[in-house]
């Protein structure tokens, strides 16, 4: 089976245990089956803290973990995978005629046109309640992959979770629980842990479940190399495969921070782990809670550091700031007058130590927003006002952030789905089937990759999670299937669904 546990790097790379070391993706634990046992659930109890002796020293954090332990989440991930018995993706081969010897025993045995046949396989990473209502905390790469999603909770109930939206640039994911139960919950910590804190992790390493570890705060600000935002807490409380996702809290039992990837030689903790700061979670989930994706402004700037002996030819007094290489012709920071050789050092007041600080203030900010740019040109300061816009491909990104949700809401259908307008020649009325896999029930039924779905139950769509509110809407009302009115190069035509694929 294919190793989806570990990734390196800003692509991702695959690899085995027996590599040098690296940096890797904590991933998530596969497994077979898990097991349960269906018991009330209750509320986290407030105001517990780790017990200090008079000396100043942590003597247990038994009060924390009782306190937030209630909270954290094992996510279950079902995935399909395509691989041969080595983990390897087959290669290439020629395509086989219909009906040949060739074809015929490829079919039989696993493989059809020299493609592998895809297999089914479950995978577990970690996620905590932020809400009573059911919203949960994970990372983006637990369940980018997924078909479905559900959780177990601590008192060993399953939930199926629907994916309200993914981040990859930050590598964070959202997830909702549909339930009448108070879920018990926890909260972002209001204040930044300084190096040398204690942190507790809780969290699911290689499915066991409810594993709790300690350590204290290594390092701040580190760059990994993983996205353009990187700014991660580095802690040493033992996270592995399987945490990916869960919490890290500190000794008040507030979420400082989201276990996301290990230094490691073989994928195991040598006490080198890295969480998402709680800061960045916070507006990151606000943005996919309210619309799905994360929309991040852009100035249109190639910058650099300021280097000593740039600082002194430019007459600066410190390093400080983020030199500009070239304004984009055409961006916001062009349209502003910003220049060559300008070195911006605050953006609404808030000094910029250098170009990844000034990236992630910009992108933290709102599009169409007016924001005050302070910069040093030829030895003295000015401030210039920069309207921000949309980071050019951030619509697209949203657009496939929705096909990711429709993937994992309409599996059972072998549908996944996109607005039409996102893609081009699709037009911009509809959603449209941007891939569909021809074994499942829509395929079945006629539907084809390129088919633009205009209505659904009578009403007209634009978004995937319109289809998905239909399915569910008729399925309450007790409906055995739901019309569909498509749109294709052969014309107009109406094809009914059943409801239950959707289940």
């Amino acid at each position: 089976m294919q190793d989806h546990n570990n990734f390196i790097g800003k692509g991702y790379t695959f690899y085995r245990a027996k590599s040098p070391l690296r940096l890797a993706l904590l991933g998530c634990v596969a497994l077979v089956a898990i097991g349960g046992t269906f018991v009330d659930a209750k509320l986290i109890p407030t105001g517990a803290s780790a017990a200090i002796s008079q000396s100043g020293g942590v003597t247990s954090f038994a009060d924390v973990v009782d306190h937030v332990k209630g909270a954290v989440v094992s996510v279950k991930v079902n995935t399909v995978e395509v691989s041969d018995d080595e983990g390897n993706m087959s290669p290439d081969v020629p395509d086989l005629q219909p009906g040949s010897p060739a074809e015929r025993f490829l079919k039989k045995f696993g493989e059809q046109n020299g493609q592998p046949k895809p297999r089914a396989g479950q995978s577990l990473g970690s996620g905590f309640l932020i809400s009573a209502d059911g919203y949960i905390v994970t990372n983006n790469h637990v369940v980018e992959h997924g078909k479905s999603v559900s959780i177990t909770t601590d008192d060993g109930k399953t939930y199926d979770a629907q994916v309200v939206g993914v981040d990859a640039k930050t590598d964070l994911a959202l997830l909702k629980v549909k339930s009448d139960t108070n879920f018990p919950f926890v909260n972002f910590s209001g204040k930044s842990p300084r190096v040398g804190d204690w942190v507790i992790a809780v969290g699911n390493p290689f499915g066991l479940g409810g594993t709790v570890t300690a350590g204290i705060v290594s390092a701040r600000g580190r760059d990994i190399g993983s996205g353009p935002y990187d700014d991660f807490l580095q802690i040493d409380a033992p996270v592995n495969r399987g945490n990916s996702g869960g919490p890290t809290f500190n000794v008040d039992g507030d979420v400082v921070g989201v276990n996301t990837a290990i230094y490691s030689p073989s994928g195991g903790s040598v006490g080198i782990g890295f969480a998402i700061p709680s800061e960045t979670v916070k507006s990151v989930v606000a943005s996919l809670k309210d619309n799905g994706a994360v929309a991040r402004s852009w100035i249109g700037v190639q910058i650099q550091p300021v280097s000593a002996d740039i600082a002194d030819s430019l007459s600066l007094k410190s390093t400080k700031g983020a030199l500009i290489a070239e304004p984009q012709k055409g961006s916001p920071a062009a349209e502003a007058g910003l220049k060559s050789g300008d070195v911006i050092t605050a953006v609404n007041g808030d000094l910029i130590e250098g170009p990844r600080e000034l990236a992630r203030k910009i992108s933290g900010l709102s599009p169409d927003h007016t924001v005050d740019v302070t910069i040093q040109r030829d030895g003295r300061e000015k401030t210039l006002p920069v309207k921000l816009a949309a980071m050019p491909g951030e619509p697209k990104e949203a657009a496939l952030t929705s096909a990711e949700q429709s993937r994992t809401e309409l599996a059972a259908l072998g549908l996944t789905l996109a607005p039409a307008s996102s893609m081009q020649g699709s037009g911009k009325s509809g959603v449209v089937v941007a891939a569909i896999d021809q074994s499942g029930i829509a395929a079945q039924k006629g539907l084809r990759a390129g088919d633009i779905i205009l209505e659904v139950a009578g009403q007209p769509v634009s978004r995937p999670s319109e289809i998905v509110a239909a399915f569910d809407a008729a399925k309450r009302d007790g409906k055995k299937a739901v019309l569909l009115r498509l749109k294709s190069a052969d014309g107009s035509r109406f094809v009914a669904l059943a409801t239950q694929a959707n289940s």
